[in-house]
């Protein structure tokens, strides 16, 4: 049985990216934690919880899921929800309003120039988009023979996801936030549509991609079979995550009217 590359590898810019990342973020959590509120406005759990979405992010760029990725459709696909999902929820719910108070002015200008790429529609056309588009057989073949492609294809599905996912956890609050039931349909679209291609991936008859197929086979797989476990693992993944999520947004939607009810009855109103 042919054994695949399993190396680890740091290229010059993604490793810059997540030093930036770090740099950044440790100054600024410092900083914030050194002013009276501080272990309100910077909790260590939300270090941590950041943190964990670097340590995804830097597994997802530098592990040997990213060479396995390019042998076996299944670790492409891990690295695929890493980048969209996982990444950028750990890094935006390591963040607080304190903690963004330095490009808070940057950011609601450059929101309000948006206007419409900005909004949620756009956000939820992009990530089923992204999905989509790079699975179609021609453009995720080049992808993986192409390190140039290969680079595009994960800075789209890390800025899709992270748009996607700051309408949802943003600690700022939005001119375009969902309200009332907002929330769970811009979940439920998404991850049905999402879903349905991670189905449509695990029920295919014959293998879609080429350097797949013509390949060679790893841990006993068949091309059929590991295409199959890929959609399996994007379909389950699509699942969970929209589950958690929305599990996550009720709560938290409990505890701001919890809050709103306090603030009521201090003033009395």
């Amino acid at each position: 049985m042919t054994t695949p590359d399993a190396s680890w590898s740091v290229a010059p810019g993604p490793l810059l990216l997540v030093l930036l990342l770090l740099g950044a973020y440790g100054w600024r959590w410092r900083a914030v934690r050194r002013t009276a509120s501080g272990s309100r406005d910077a909790p260590v759990w939300r270090l941590l919880v950041f943190l964990t979405g670097v340590a995804a992010l830097a597994a997802a760029l530098f592990s040997p899921l990213d060479p396995l990725g390019e042998q076996l459709f299944a670790m492409h696909m891990v690295q695929h929800v890493l980048l969209l999902d996982v990444v950028p929820i750990l890094l935006i719910l390591g963040l607080t309003k304190v903690l963004l108070r330095p490009v808070t002015r940057l950011l609601q200008p450059l929101e309000r120039q948006a206007g419409w790429w900005a909004g949620p529609v756009f956000a939820i056309l992009l990530y089923i988009g992204v999905m989509w588009i790079w699975h179609i057989p021609a453009l995720y073949d080049a992808a993986v023979e192409s390190s140039t492609v290969h680079i595009l294809e994960h800075l789209s599905f890390t800025f899709g996801g992270a748009l996607y996912w700051w309408h949802l956890l943003s600690p700022i609050r939005s001119r375009h936030a969902l309200g009332g039931l907002g929330p769970v349909v811009y979940m439920v679209v998404t991850k049905v549509l999402v879903g349905i291609l991670g189905i449509f991936l695990t029920f295919a008859p014959r293998p879609l991609y080429d350097v797949y197929a013509e390949g060679p086979r790893y841990w006993g797989l068949s091309a059929l079979d590991d295409q199959t476990l890929a959609g399996a693992i994007m379909a389950i993944e699509q699942s969970v995550v929209m589950g958690i999520a929305l599990a996550y947004l009720f709560i938290r939607a409990l505890g701001e009217a919890d809050r709103a009810d306090e603030r009521a009855e201090r003033h009395g109103v």
